[in-house]
């Protein structure tokens, strides 16, 4: 690999505009992608055969209407006063023509559904007083029935008596038989009356029935408006033909362009996340910020502003590259909008950084006196095949992301990937061609003097008629011996290697409280439309309005509309039984009434603790009456059932990691122990990185700093992405310093001294290497976007505990105090193990410089 990659550096070096050109013409394709297979990116996170996607595709099969997205437009009066008539007016007249709108089913007017609240509560106290005074006629009814009863009665008493006596005198009783004829049919008139009379009761008992339990489900949906109180605020709900993962950004934009339109006085319009969490800013200030302050870095480390600007210009080629690239597939393959996000920061971080190794190599072998193809193509050959590792490993972490079974996240390791393997490609490409290019121009007028003055040195050590001395000059190819490397003390060592475990360890004891979720409203920018709904949604109609669940009641056989009320009060019951409920109301059933369905406010957010066990508790509540199953969707449901299945591959994939991890670490450093401090010292940096994550994002320490004004849960699958990412960068940093040590160890140096050479050869470069991706991470810390800025925050940090603590201090100190033995490995396994030269040693013994 080493003699290949050399080869393409002199190619690159020679042919720098049939590179340049070549990349130039790869842009123009990725453009051409973009612009033709550019789709539309989704803000929304699904996780497929999860218990809500599962009840989801039930509700869809069997009630359409629950199918499609839907979103909050917040309505409210500017001074907190109720709204006026006309404004009233107004609000129902831009939400009755938001029908008009793309992907729009009806938007709810909550005038109207306040009305017909009302009118209904009305009815029912109106039909329980009609159910009273029939009572009442019914009962006076009867009592007259009684007492018509109570004189035939007397009347048959009378007859039976007088017929006695006829009887007895053997009189005829004709006339007594038609008097009793006459009685007959009044006692048969009195029976018919006295049927229709309890008739009348049994109907009027049953509608009785029926009102107690309308009052029933009125007094359990007494929690849901869409007025507040005070008539200060009010509720639309936009509902919309296309699911919410595959709902277009211009649905969205048309709703809130319609809304915002009206221009009501004194009324102000804002939106849920549903409809306003629209796609990230890719680049912003604070990003821009990051990269100049990479820029700084590149120029202390190189000393010109010409070598400073080339692993910039290539780090944004690769990124466009890259980005435009994956973008393309958008309209086919569904992608959520941090991916190409995670693209930009990893193309940036590791474009600036891999390209500023080759550049760093070719500028101190110029200063060796080095011709300039020559060093662009050695450097390509070492450093640039230290890069092609690094990176390589960095893919395979990000690619294994993929092995989760999560697609959203497969198909973010997959474009961090791609924009990976692209930054790895111009490294080796259009690096050395720009190096080619710049010829010594990239080296200060001060260093172009010592490089002249290398190269008359080589020229008279290389001279015919020259007699060196054993000290005279080096013989080519090899490198000016530096002065000896001090070790540092073993008290020293002992000492570093204790605090840097206790630090790491303190920072990372919030981790052991990690709650994992998924943004809402209250994690939103302050000030923004979203956030703004969101706050207004909780202060006039309570927090749980913010997330209300969907329950889906199945039956196991079809209930009939006589029993329909009943069952529902049944479930309503019950579910209003559990802590932590504020309002349960039914709000469909399905054509063959076999299922239905229930809106459930919870009392508290869709992030909160008591929201996530009540849906904990809805699903334990198992069968119902012994034929009711009970399915929970909705935001808080969802969120918890990603949250979970992350957490749960979370260790899987750490597993994964890790043992690639030591593997790979063996066959480069040929060691047991070497493996495992860098193993180990990327676990104490990633729970590190959790802990701070935590501290910051969820306990709300110094969150201000950083614009975070509502702490929250953990985005869920945030653990997951440092998992892969700080693993790749840390494997990095450990092969640029573990290489030097192994090398001088290798070529006679002591395994002590080893350490010290090979911590002072790779020091500068893992400094400068750590602070610019820590810059370019940093940046993104200040989106808008929740997840862009715990994503930023947590690489940031990540590679600032990493670089800075782990691998500059914890793991020099342990190879100190290891020694020897830190570098023992069975000769049976030595020979079996393949040798990977990673920093190209061979390639410098066969290559020279001059």
């Amino acid at each position: 690999m080493a003699e290949l990659l050399y080869r393409l550096g002199r190619f690159s070096a020679r042919r720098a505009w049939v590179v340049i050109l070549s990349w130039l013409a790869v842009i123009a394709v990725s453009v051409g992608g973009f612009l033709a297979g550019f789709g539309t990116l989704t803000s929304s996170f699904d996780i497929p055969n999860t218990p809500s996607s599962k009840v989801v595709d039930e509700l869809t099969e069997q009630l359409p209407a629950f199918a499609g997205a839907s979103g909050t437009v917040a309505f409210h009066t500017e001074d907190g006063s109720a709204f006026t008539a006309e404004q009233q007016t107004q609000i129902s007249a831009v939400i009755a023509d938001a029908d008009g709108l793309p992907d729009v089913t009806g938007a709810i007017d909550p005038f109207v559904t306040e009305q017909q609240r009302a009118d209904g509560a009305q009815q029912l106290v109106d039909g329980q007083v009609a159910i009273d005074a029939a009572r009442t006629q019914l009962d006076d009814g009867q009592a007259q029935l009684d007492a018509g009863r109570a004189q035939l009665a007397a009347a048959q008493g009378q007859l039976d008596a007088g017929r006695a006596q006829l009887d007895a005198a053997g009189l005829p009783t004709d006339q007594l038989d038609a008097q009793q004829a006459q009685l007959d049919a009044q006692l048969a008139e009195v029976d018919a009356q006295q049927g229709a009379i309890d008739d009348g009761r049994v109907e009027l008992e049953q509608n009785a029935a029926q009102a107690v339990l309308g009052t029933q489900l009125l007094s359990y949906a007494d929690g849901i408006r869409m007025v507040s109180a005070d008539s200060a605020a009010a509720l639309s709900n936009v509902s919309f033909e296309q699911p919410r993962m595959e709902l277009s950004q211009e649905a969205k934009d048309a709703v809130i362009a319609h809304f915002s339109a009206a221009d009501i006085d004194g009324v102000a319009v804002d939106f849920s996340t549903d409809i306003a969490q629209g796609v990230p800013q890719i680049l912003g200030v604070g990003e821009a910020i990051g990269v100049v302050i990479a820029a700084i870095v590149l120029l202390v480390m190189l000393g010109s502003v010409l070598a400073a600007s080339f692993p910039i210009v290539t780090a944004l080629v690769g990124v466009a590259v890259g980005v435009l690239s994956t973008l393309a597939f958008s309209g086919v393959i569904q992608m959520a909008s941090v991916t190409p996000v995670l693209g930009v920061m990893l193309g940036l971080a590791v474009g600036i950084d891999y390209s500023l190794f080759i550049v760093n190599r070719h500028r101190k072998q110029l200063l060796q006196g080095a011709e300039v193809v020559e060093s662009v193509g050695l450097a390509n050959g070492t450093a640039g095949n230290a890069v092609v590792f690094a990176g390589s490993t960095v893919v395979v972490a990000l690619l294994a992301l993929n092995v989760t079974g999560i697609p959203f996240l497969g198909l973010m390791g997959t474009v961090g990937a791609i924009c990976v393997a692209v930054a790895v490609l111009i490294a080796i490409t259009l690096t050395p061609a720009l190096l080619g290019l710049a010829g010594e121009r990239i080296l200060s007028r001060k260093t172009k003097e010592t490089a002249a003055e290398a190269r008359l040195a080589w020229a008279d050590a290389a001279a015919p008629s020259a007699a060196p001395a054993p000290s005279a000059a080096p013989a080519p190819g090899a490198v000016p011996a530096p002065s000896r490397a001090s070790t540092m003390s073993t008290w020293r060592a002992i000492v570093t290697t204790l605090v840097s475990v206790v630090v790491l360890l303190v920072v990372a004891l919030p981790a052991m409280s990690m709650r994992l979720g998924l943004p809402d409203g209250a994690s939103e920018p302050e000030g923004s439309t979203t956030h703004t709904a969101f706050t207004v949604v909780e202060e006039n109609f309570g927090a749980g309005a913010n997330s209300p669940i969907l329950v889906a009641a199945n039956v196991a056989e079809a209930v009939s509309d006589d029993d329909l009320v009943a069952t529902q009060v049944a479930v309503a019951a019950e579910l209003a039984a559990l802590d932590n409920v504020v309002a349960v109301a039914p709000v469909g059933v399905s054509d063959d009434a076999t299922m239905i369905a229930f809106q459930l406010v919870p009392a508290e957010g869709p992030n909160s603790e008591s929201t996530e066990q009540l849906v904990r508790d809805l699903r334990a509540l198992g069968t119902l009456d012994g034929d009711i199953t009970l399915g929970v969707a909705g935001q808080a449901a969802i969120n918890i059932d990603i949250s979970e299945s992350l957490q749960d591959i979370l260790p899987v994939y750490l597993a994964v990691v890790v043992g690639l991890s030591l593997l790979i670490m063996i066959v480069v450093f040929r060691s047991f122990l070497v493996p495992l401090i860098a193993t180990g010292g990327f676990v104490l940096s990633l729970l590190a990185t959790f802990g701070a994550v935590v501290a910051v994002f969820q306990w709300g320490w110094f969150a201000g700093i950083i614009g975070i004004t509502s702490p929250g849960p953990i985005l869920s699958f945030l653990p997951v992405i440092l998992v892969g990412i700080l693993f790749g960068l840390a494997m990095d940093y450990q092969l640029f310093l573990a290489s030097g040590m192994r090398e001088a160890y290798v070529h006679g140096s002591s395994a002590r001294q080893a350490v010290a050479e090979g911590f002072r050869a790779g020091r500068s470069v893992v400094i400068a290497a750590g602070l610019i991706m820590v810059a370019v991470f940093g940046g993104f810390v200040f989106s808008e976007s929740t997840i862009i800025r715990a994503l930023g925050f947590g690489l940031a940090f990540g590679v600032l505990i990493d670089a800075f603590v782990v691998r500059l201090l914890l793991m020099p100190a342990l190879m100190h105090l290891l020694g020897k033995s830190a570098w023992w490995f069975p000769r049976w396994l030595d020979r079996i193990v393949p040798n990977v030269d990673v920093e190209g040693a061979s390639l410098e013994r066969r290559h020279h410089l001059h």
